[in-house]
């Protein structure tokens, strides 16, 4: 009997082959918005990592939306088809029933700043720096750009931009796609108390602030067919007195779920600066135990996941229905068929890599012990 892990999932029309997905990893290695050779040889790797569902990095809906000079977007022309050669790439190579998604994502008020290796603080004016928009106009933190609060036009534009990306990742042949609502972005920015003061119908009471992200699903929704499945990265705790908590997390996967999406990647902080986050191996892993028991919606776990066997025994409890790796798979980037050999199964490589396979190299072993 295959470990669990390595089982395949259905997540509402697609099947992926196994339980391993890809999170979505910036490389803020763009040009105005496209991606580059960087990306070319990036999804190739993660097309052969072993992981049934490839998550390519957080994408964003219209120029504004990039959280630095260096983020992908997929916006117009140009930036679509810079992103179909690195696709076309990444299928070329990718594994026996691999599926490949994308992360829909607005920066909102974490927008116009640096790359994280140039200190990820806000762009100065000489730096091209650009008006931010936010729910409200509350700055991220100090040093950062005061956003302009969202009105009804900045909002409607925002989720035709949502619905107009989808379709044309769609057009890319992409089969899962991702709306990126927590990690102290737009939608998540809607959602908190902490950065929504509005008055209005999209502040104050929680339906009132989940109104956007629940517009935004809907728009998603309706541009997509019936053959792609659509969900969201969400948020467990905003780590801060006075925001979300497992309980809204539960909550808005439930509404989510209503509204026909198919799964939901449970993360959390990144809204405040201020945020204490008590960091430990699968240290998110409860979020997503809660929102599967509780909601029903198919459940991915994501947070210092870093081994097969953790990986297993998370969904052997139930945990979770998915596992997200992240930084572990840039650490490892044949994190799948290590995580196989781990448990004892005997997974397929490309062929041009086959004789590296642990029954026919006997260097394999001696590499895991080191």
């Amino acid at each position: 009997m295959s470990p669990l892990l390595f089982t395949p999932l259905s997540i509402g029309p697609v099947e992926v082959p196994n339980r391993i997905a890809i999170a979505p990893m910036c490389q803020y290695s763009a040009h105005d918005g496209c991606a580059e050779d960087w990306h070319l040889q990036h999804w190739m790797n993660l097309a052969m990592s072993g992981a049934g569902l490839v998550t390519i990095e957080a994408t964003a809906v219209e120029r504004r939306a990039r959280i630095t000079h260096g983020c992908v977007g997929l916006y117009d022309d140009a930036t679509e088809r810079a992103m179909k050669r690195g696709l076309d790439a990444a299928r070329a190579v990718a594994l026996p029933g691999t599926k490949f998604a994308i992360q829909l994502s607005h920066a909102g008020r974490k927008s116009s700043s640096r790359r994280p290796w140039e200190n990820g603080r806000a762009l100065e004016a000489h730096e091209d720096a650009w008006q931010t928009v936010s729910a409200s106009a509350i700055p991220f933190s100090d040093g950062w750009h005061t956003p302009e609060a969202l009105d009804e036009a900045g909002i409607e534009r925002i989720l035709a931009a949502y619905a107009e990306t989808a379709k044309r990742a769609e057009r890319l042949g992409i089969e899962v796609i991702e709306l990126h609502m927590t990690h102290g972005y737009l939608v998540h920015q809607f959602l908190s108390p902490i950065s929504n003061t509005r008055t209005d119908k999209w502040g104050g009471s929680y339906e009132n602030r989940a109104r956007f992200g629940m517009e935004v699903a809907k728009a998603v929704k309706a541009a997509v067919g019936p053959h792609t499945a659509v969900g969201a990265r969400i948020t467990g705790s905003d780590w801060v007195e006075g925001g979300l908590t497992i309980d809204d997390a539960v909550r808005y996967a439930s509404d989510l779920k209503a509204l026909g999406l198919h799964f939901a990647c449970v993360s959390s902080g990144g809204l405040d600066p201020k945020a204490r986050i008590n960091v430990g191996p699968g240290y998110q892993v409860p979020f997503a135990s809660e929102v599967k028991r509780r909601s029903g919606i198919v459940t991915r776990a994501v947070g210092l996941i870093v081994t097969g066997k953790q990986a297993e025994e998370i969904l052997q409890a139930g945990d979770a229905d998915q596992i997200a790796l992240g930084r572990a798979i840039l650490d490892n980037p044949r994190w799948g068929w290590h995580a196989a050999d781990e448990l004892g199964l005997d997974f397929p490589r490309p062929p041009q890599y086959d004789r590296a396979r642990p029954k026919v190299w006997p260097g394999a072993a001696l590499a895991r012990e080191a």
